[in-house]
């Protein structure tokens, strides 16, 4: 027998790996590059969209080598190897299977697996020295334990940031919540003999108010929130949603979801209290942003049209939440569901109601009469935005501008004619309103396009336009920008920043308020701020500085509403709360005076 050939019971017992070591420092590595990783796009300032695509192309690419180097290492047995792994992806399976329905297959395997194979790595470190079938059993032991961890969890979607918010799955959502404080309270029957109601200077009637530009004018508030903050008038429990809230007169109408119920709703804007509803069979929700409506409602002519998460469209009697008529966007395109639920807030013009639908072709945008519901054009606009048609006045003429994955469009608003278009496609979303700059330019601006201003040119009738300048100093992802006295605020990923109109040039970038959304106070000037974190905050409108002047907790949980301003009260909402404030107005008590 040769010195080097093993008896035949000694040749098995190494072949099944009884005193075999792995050498486990590349999967520690692995795991700690995949961690570092995990929180590079934050400390980065990446944009969402590539922090969200770095998360699960690196959990990928992590998955692949962690296994690959599992499987390749001829150190230990091919039966401990398979074994394992089977064990893996077996409780995996099971994992996804009792999974809460808000974590599913997503959270479990891009957020879930790469932590339980992280926590494995460690274990085959502490437990190299076992034989190996001690070392399967460890290695089972963790996976069965995580796994079964995971279970115990719901996922009440991620934030900006693309950071999970876990809890135990039998703890009450902010939904079952509300819900609760619901139970034995009906709601209040319309009285059908009310007058219409009319509009009156100073309402909010649309999303992002007047013009949709974000800009309260006509009111100038006490700044100095130390000694004088806004008074807190009411708060409550609301369903959730990502609607932003309209104001007329003591009207407030916004959406929620109630369970199984999509809701159109209208509260007293002194009190909060319900006045009237209207409830649909219907129920929207995405893993990452929950559940509930998406679109802000419009009212016009005494009436209230609004868009819902699985693309019904209304029209109602503002006053008593009759319901005139109804269309079904998703059935009248053709398109698909959207990921993140239809979210066009609908614009009334020339007596029509145009909304983003997605459609392939000619039914990218459509619009209906809003006196009857039919439909009268539609136009190409790309199938995934979730930016809102915009009215815009160039030399004259009314335009409807709307920003969707293939660029920039503009039609007439009463014929659906195509009077320009500027390509820019892209595979990002498009969640920002276009807005006028000067009497010939328009600015628009994404993620992956940052910021964009165009020059437009009029001449017999036809219209172009061409880019004036374009910048990555501002990059707008669902945070809609003010523009006030030659400068543009808005939200680079989750601080605010100023650039300059005439050429993008960053002028600042500081504060730290998460994703949120801001309001421009015209007359002082000075921004109103609320954070994805629902807080208040107040900032000098100032191209040379950034200059926080004061801050205060407004409502609790993620915050991605755009706030409503309305005869001198500040509403803000979330997907659980929703809150009236009414800060000190200085041009009322130097009027009193």
């Amino acid at each position: 027998m040769s010195a080097t050939t093993l008896p035949r019971h000694d040749r098995s017992a190494t072949e099944v790996g009884l005193n075999s070591r792995l050498a486990v420092w590349p999967l520690l590595l692995l795991s700690a590059l995949y961690a570092s990783g995990y929180w590079l796009p934050a400390a980065l300032e990446w944009p969402i969209a590539a922090g969200f695509f770095t998360t699960v192309i690196g959990g990928g690419v992590f998955l692949l080598l962690f296994f690959g180097y599992w499987l390749s290492r001829r150190s230990i047995s091919r039966r401990e190897r398979w074994l394992t792994f089977g064990a893996l992806l077996l409780t995996l399976t099971v994992s996804v299977a009792l999974s809460h329905p808000s974590m599913g297959v997503m959270m479990v395997v891009i957020y879930g697996l790469p932590v339980v194979c992280m926590a494995w790595g460690a274990a085959l470190w502490l437990s190299n020295f076992l034989p190996a079938g001690r070392r399967m059993a460890v290695g089972i032991g963790v996976f069965v334990l995580l796994f079964g961890a995971l279970d115990l969890l719901r996922s009440d979607g991620i934030d900006g940031n693309q950071r999970p918010s876990l809890h135990f799955r039998w703890t009450p959502t902010n939904e079952d919540l509300y819900q609760a404080s619901r139970q034995g309270k009906a709601s209040p029957t319309p009285d059908d003999k009310l007058a219409p109601l009319m509009a009156v200077a100073g309402d909010w009637t649309q999303f992002r108010g007047p013009n949709r530009e974000g800009a309260v004018r006509g009111v100038k508030l006490d700044l100095d929130w130390t000694n004088h903050p806004p008074k807190l008038i009411w708060k409550q429990r609301i369903g959730p949603a990502w609607s932003s809230m309209i104001v007329v007169g003591d009207h407030l109408f916004t959406q929620e979801q109630r369970g199984d119920i999509e809701a159109v709703v209208c509260l007293n804007t002194a009190t909060g209290a319900e006045l009237w509803s209207h409830e649909d069979r219907a129920r929207f929700f995405d893993g990452q942003a929950g559940a509930g409506p998406r679109a802000t409602p419009t009212f016009q002519d005494g009436k209230l049209y609004t868009l819902g998460a699985t693309g019904l469209l209304h029209c109602f009697e503002a006053a008593n939440g009759k319901l005139d008529w109804t269309a079904d966007i998703s059935a009248e395109s053709g398109a698909p569901q959207r990921m993140w639920g239809y979210a066009s807030s609908p614009l009334v013009a020339a007596g029509i109601v145009i909304v983003h639908a997605g459609g392939k072709d000619d039914k990218g945008v459509l619009a209906y009469q809003a006196d009857s519901g039919k439909l009268v054009w539609s136009f190409a606009a790309g199938n995934m935005s979730y930016s809102s048609p915009q009215l815009i006045e160039f030399d004259g003429q009314q335009q409807v501008l709307f920003f969707g994955d293939q660029g920039l469009n503009a039609v007439d608003p009463q014929t659906g004619t195509a009077l320009w278009t500027y390509a820019a496609p892209g595979k990002s979303w498009r969640a920002t309103q276009p807005r006028r700059l000067g009497p010939m330019q328009v600015y628009f601006g994404s993620e992956d396009l940052g910021s964009v201003v165009l020059d437009l040119h009029h001449e017999q009738g036809t219209w172009s336009a061409t880019r004036s300048w374009s910048s990555k100093a501002l990059r707008p992802a669902y945070n809609d920008v003010v523009v006030h006295d030659g400068s543009i605020y808005g939200f680079d990923n989750d601080r605010l920043c100023c650039i300059r109109a005439a050429d993008g040039k960053r002028q600042w970038k500081d504060g730290r308020f998460g994703h949120g959304q801001l309001l421009l106070l015209a007359d002082q000037p000075a921004l109103l701020v609320v954070s994805e974190q629902g807080e208040l905050a107040l900032i000098a409108c100032n191209p040379e500085q950034f200059q926080e002047l004061g801050r205060l907790p407004a409502i609790e949980g993620k915050t991605w509403n755009h706030p409503t301003f309305a005869h001198g009260r500040l509403y803000v909402r979330n997907d659980s709360e929703i809150a009236c404030f009414e800060p000190k107005r200085l041009d009322e008590e130097m009027a009193s005076r």
